[in-house]
């Protein structure tokens, strides 16, 4: 990655050879839950975390026309779908840190 903490996702998938793909379809479904609980960072939730689990909707959006210098629209772009989400993260982030420069 490049300095920063955006990463470009692949404009293509990743091309397999046959022999991986045979490969993977042979893997078993225990197989791939013993290597999930192998990780450590898999997330396993439990029936206590489920008993305190709470739904939070996320707050509406509000549309706005904004103008944006063509460069940095085209920067957002180019880094592929979710570039408004992107640039709402940006914006809240810079938001939060004048937040706690107060």
């Amino acid at each position: 990655m490049s300095g920063n903490s955006i990463a470009r996702p692949s404009r293509r998938r990743a091309k397999r050879t046959r022999a991986e793909t045979k490969r993977l379809r042979r893997v078993s479904d225990a197989a791939i839950r013993r290597a999930a609980a192998a990780d450590p960072d898999t997330f396993m939730p439990g029936a206590e975390w489920f008993a305190r689990a709470r739904i939070v909707m996320p707050e509406p959006k509000k549309l706005v026309t904004l103008r944006l210098d063509a460069d940095v629209l085209d920067w957002f772009r180019h880094r592929g779908r979710g570039y408004q989400t992107r640039i709402n993260a940006v914006l809240r982030g810079f938001v939060a840190a004048q937040r706690r420069a107060r």
